[in-house]
C-alpha cells in the first residue's frame, strides 16, 4: 500500500537504460511533492502534500507558495491533484470543515492571475471517510474518444467502503466512492455521453471499481483514457479505461481467470463493462504516475507510448503501445509476459526503464517535448532529456 506520510529516500542521480538520453534535475527542495502542472513554457505548480501549491519559473523554486489550502494530512490524505488549462487551475484535496469536523475530498477550480490562484468555485464534493487512505485524486483534463469538448476527470479511490461500487451486490447504493469522474469543468456536471446517464450520481461516473489509482493518461491519438491501480498485497495494474469500465474490485484484482471468478460476480450498473488489465504485477510495486509521452523529442521510439511510475522503488517503465493502440507490445520481453503478469523477479527487471527516482508521484510531458518526473522522496523534479542536449 501506497503511503503518503514521509520521506524516506536521499536525493541521489536516478538512472536509466537508454544511453541516448540522461537526467537533469529541474528543481529540488520541495517538500513531498504530489502532483503537477504546466501554465507555459516557463512556468509550472507543483502540490506538495501539506497544502502549499508552489510554482517553479525556469527550473527555480519561488519563495512563496502561490496558495496554501488547509488539508487533512493523514495517511494518503492532502493537496493530491491538479490540472490546467487556459489559466484555470484545478486542485484535488482532503479538507476539514471547522463547523463540523466533516471531512471531504474536493475539486475546486481556481483563476491564475499571472502571481497567484485567486476565485476557488467547488466543482466536486466528494467522500473523505472512513479513509483515512485510498483518496485517489489524480485530475486530467482532455477530450474522449469521438468527441471534441474538453473535460475533467478525476479518480477517488474507495476509502474502505464496501458498497456496489466495489462490487458488493447487497451492499450500499452508489456513494462516489471508488470511481473515476467525468464532468464538465465549470461546475462538475454530467457531460452528454456518460455511460450512466439516468442516475443524478451515477451520471457523472466514468468508471468504476476501482480500489485506488494514483495514475491518470489520455492517448493524444486515440483520445482513451488509461489508469494504473493499486492492489492490496497482489496485482497493481494498468488498465485501459473505455466508458463503463467496471474494474473489478473487490472481486477482482489481476487477470479474472486467476481468481476464478467470472463477469457475472460483479456489480453491474446497466451499460457497464469489465476487462482484464492490459499488465499486472502479482506482487505490487505501488504503481503511481501514467504519462503518454506526446512529443518526438526523445526519438520516434518513445513518440505517443507510455512511462509509467512507481513508488516502492521509485522505478520507471517504458511500454510501447501496440498498432491497434488498446493494448502493450510485450512481445519484445519475450515469451515472459505473454500472461500479461509480472510474476517474478527476472520478468521485473525486464520492463525498467529507469530506477533511483525516490518514489514517484507523477509524470508529465512537458512543453518542451521533455519527459518530467516528480519524486516525492526526493523533494525534487527531474527531466529526460537527450544526451547531447545542452540545455
Amino acid at each position: 500500500m501506497l503511503q503518503y506520510a514521509f520521506n524516506q529516500y536521499t536525493l541521489a542521480q536516478p538512472q536509466i537504460s537508454d544511453p541516448q538520453l540522461k537526467i537533469d534535475v529541474v528543481a529540488k527542495g520541495l517538500i513531498s511533492p504530489t502532483s503537477m502542472a504546466f501554465l507555459n513554457t516557463t512556468d509550472m505548480l507543483v502540490l506538495e502534500k501539506d497544502g502549499n501549491v508552489q510554482r517553479v519559473t525556469n527550473g527555480i523554486l519561488q519563495e512563496k507558495p502561490v496558495l496554501h489550502v488547509q488539508v487533512q494530512t493523514e495517511s494518503e490524505r492532502g493537496l493530491l491533484g491538479i490540472a490546467a488549462k487556459d489559466r484555470k487551475v484545478f486542485l484535488y484535496f482532503t479538507e476539514s470543515s471547522s463547523i463540523d469536523n466533516s471531512i471531504r475530498n474536493r475539486v475546486y477550480q481556481y483563476q491564475w492571475n499571472g502571481d497567484q490562484l485567486t476565485n476557488p468555485v467547488l466543482v466536486l464534493d466528494l467522500p473523505g471517510l472512513p479513509g483515512p487512505n485510498h483518496d485517489g485524486g489524480k485530475i486530467l483534463i482532455g477530450p474522449a474518444p469521438n468527441e471534441t469538448g474538453q473535460y475533467v476527470y478525476v479518480v477517488i479511490g474507495n476509502l474502505n467502503h464496501d458498497g456496489k461500487l466495489q462490487n458488493f451486490k447487497d451492499g450500499l447504493d452508489p456513494d462516489d466512492t471508488g470511481v473515476i469522474f467525468r464532468v464538465n469543468p465549470n461546475n462538475g456536471t454530467a457531460p452528454k455521453g456518460n455511460p450512466f446517464p439516468n442516475d443524478k450520481t451515477t451520471s457523472r461516473y466514468w468508471a468504476y471499481g476501482i480500489r485506488n489509482s494514483f495514475g491518470l493518461a489520455i492517448d493524444p491519438i486515440t483520445h482513451t483514457l488509461w489508469d494504473t491501480e493499486n492492489g492490496p498485497d497482489q496485482y497493481d495494474e494498468i488498465n485501459i479505461v473505455n466508458p463503463g469500465f467496471n474494474s473489478g474490485w473487490q472481486t477482482v484484482m489481476g487477470p479474472i481467470s486467476r481468481e476464478g471468478k467470472a463477469q457475472e460476480d460483479l456489480y453491474q450498473l446497466s451499460g457497464s463493462h469489465y476487462s482484464d488489465p492490459l499488465l499486472s504485477w502479482k506482487i505490487p510495486p505501488a504503481l503511481t504516475g501514467i504519462e503518454f509521452l506526446n512529443s518526438s523529442k526523445l526519438g520516434t521510439k518513445y513518440t505517443n507510448n507510455i512511462f509509467v511510475g512507481d513508488y516502492n522503488g521509485g522505478n520507471l517503465y517504458f511500454f510501447q503501445i501496440n498498432d491497434n493502440r488498446n493494448g502493450l507490445k510485450l512481445d519484445i520481453f519475450r515469451s515472459a509476459l505473454s500472461d500479461k503478469v509480472v510474476d517474478n523477479n527476472q520478468e521485473f527487471s525486464s520492463i525498467i526503464f529507469g530506477t533511483g527516482f525516490g518514489g514517484i508521484t507523477d509524470i508529465k510531458t512537458g512543453p518542451d517535448g521533455f519527459l518530467y518526473i516528480v519524486s516525492i522522496g526526493d523533494g525534487a523534479i527531474y527531466r529526460i532529456i537527450p544526451a547531447q542536449a545542452n540545455l
